[in-house]
């Protein structure tokens, strides 16, 4: 980019910080690893009932030694680092409607159990599907692979049937003032549903939101045309999207792959809007909450006594307060983190640019949190699943041959399992938060060519990191009910 200094390998040759580099990663590598620690299961798994403060303050200095790695770097290292290609092959579109009609195809069908299937959500295979193998599984998958998504959803496909047969007609553009907004508010409605509702796992209360949710989309994208909603409207396009930005899988325009580094992508994405800004503290605010509301700490803010958790419809109202103030909270301290760090730079890019371009760095935590927090229901539900989808209408069938596997629950009981799985936890959320510090230096370079004022504008952003990697790793450690 212009502005930086060029000779960067003479420069590298004769700097001492980079003989000394070696040594500082050695020391991020060994920062978090704990040591053994006992515990005992509970309803989230386990809890850890040692002290955590060595887990805490490992994650916290890995968090700060990466960002002063960085900022003592070799001016052109992050761009050689984040241009890095490994070229793989071309892959097109051509079956892309067949997929999303067999999408669609079992779309139908899981509504169909959720509706006359069995009432035991750990035997109906629509809210296993849903919120373990969709919400949790092909999450981790977008992360790691690409958008999947776009070839997965169920509304593409029927949506090119239906333009075929009643040909193109002239569709209504969205307000560009809309920008992301009806996604955010379709996306808290879904975090709602999802943890305070009384009953999100219920099979016939989740095929009718799903279902409706599938017909109200599918209209929206008939009148504004399917790339505008699924751009700006349909959340789980729109999150989805964001979190394939980190994968290690680019495709071009051209449809070939290519290897990257985790998170290369992110570094060229244009700065979202207020309005995008907002989904994403939006998508990591919501799972932070889930982990918060379920913790003995959490209940005593209101005197309930976690050992006779009272039931979700008592703490409707409380978990409403908590899911908008934890989003609140976390706004405030990132644009506050913003603010203070253009104001260190001395930047003249204005607020909305620069928290819409530093927002992307959020990606990796908020991936990081989904799959730590999410883990352990996807090792135990995800095999309920698998068991459920042979016999999808508890009708005694066996279509894939797993109806009547054994399900192996010990896999997060014990101290031996919890210990490794929380470790396992600790480490993703570390990672994600290291990853996102090096993310939101590439960024910063963006807006800050001159390397002092870079570094200088991602201390308050760092700072924050550290503070939520603090918080992460406590409510993986806390006592949990409910």
């Amino acid at each position: 980019m212009s502005g930086r200094t060029e000779g960067g390998a003479a420069e590298r040759d004769h700097n001492p910080v980079a003989q000394l580099l070696p040594r500082f990663l050695l020391v991020l590598a060994l920062t978090p690893l704990p040591t053994p620690a006992f515990a005992h299961a509970s309803d989230r798994g386990h809890v850890l009932l040692l002290p955590t403060g060595y887990y805490v303050a490992g994650g916290a200095l890995a968090v700060a030694a990466s960002f002063l790695v960085l900022a003592l770097l070799p001016s052109d290292f992050l761009d050689r680092f984040w241009q890095r290609r490994l070229p793989l092959f071309a892959f097109g579109d051509g079956a892309r409607t067949i997929v999303s009609l067999l999408s669609f195809a079992g779309f139908a069908i899981l509504i169909a159990a959720g509706l006359f299937g069995s009432r035991d959500p750990l035997s109906n295979p629509l809210p296993l599907t849903i919120w373990t193998l969709l919400w949790v599984g092909l999450v981790l998958l977008q992360g790691l692979f690409g958008n999947l998504w776009s070839w997965l959803n169920p509304w593409y496909g029927p949506w090119r049937v239906v333009s075929r047969l009643f040909g193109e007609r002239e569709i209504k553009r969205l307000p560009a003032w809309l920008g992301y907004w009806p996604a955010f508010v379709l996306f808290l409605a879904f975090a709602w549903f999802e943890l305070i509702d009384p009953a999100p796992d219920d099979p016939a209360r989740l095929a009718w939101a799903a279902g409706l949710y599938w017909l109200l989309s599918f209209a929206a994208m008939l009148v504004f045309g399917y790339l505008d909603w699924s751009r700006g409207g349909e959340f789980l396009t729109v999150f989805f999207t964001m979190v394939a930005r980190f994968a290690v899988i680019e495709r071009n325009e051209d449809g070939r792959l290519s290897f990257c580094w985790p998170g290369a992508k992110l570094i060229n994405a244009a700065p979202l809007s207020l309005s995008g800004t907002a989904f994403l503290l939006l998508a990591l605010s919501s799972v932070s909450f889930d982990g918060l509301s379920k913790t003995f700490f959490w209940f005593g803010l209101f005197g309930i006594n976690p050992l006779e958790f009272p039931g979700r419809t008592a703490v409707v109202g409380i978990g409403t307060f908590g899911l908008v103030l934890m989003f609140v909270l976390l706004a405030a301290a990132f644009i506050l983190a913003i603010v203070l760090g253009q104001r260190l730079a001395g930047s003249k890019h204005s607020l909305g640019q620069a928290a819409g371009l530093l927002v992307w760095s959020i990606v990796p935590i908020a991936l990081a949190y989904h799959v730590a927090h999410y883990l352990a229901a996807l090792l135990v539900d995800g095999q309920y699943a698998v068991a459920a989808l042979s016999d999808p209408f508890a009708l005694g069938w066996n279509l894939f041959g797993t109806a009547d596997m054994q399900i192996e629950a010990g896999v997060v009981a014990g101290a031996d399992s919890a210990w490794w799985l929380w470790n396992v936890q600790a480490g993703v959320i570390i990672a994600g938060h290291m990853l996102a510090v090096l993310v939101a230096h590439g960024l910063a370079w963006r807006l800050h060519p001159v390397p002092a004022r870079a570094a200088l504008s991602q201390f308050p952003l760092t700072v924050l990191m550290i503070a939520y990697t603090v918080f992460g790793l406590w409510l993986l450690a806390t006592p949990a009910a409910g």
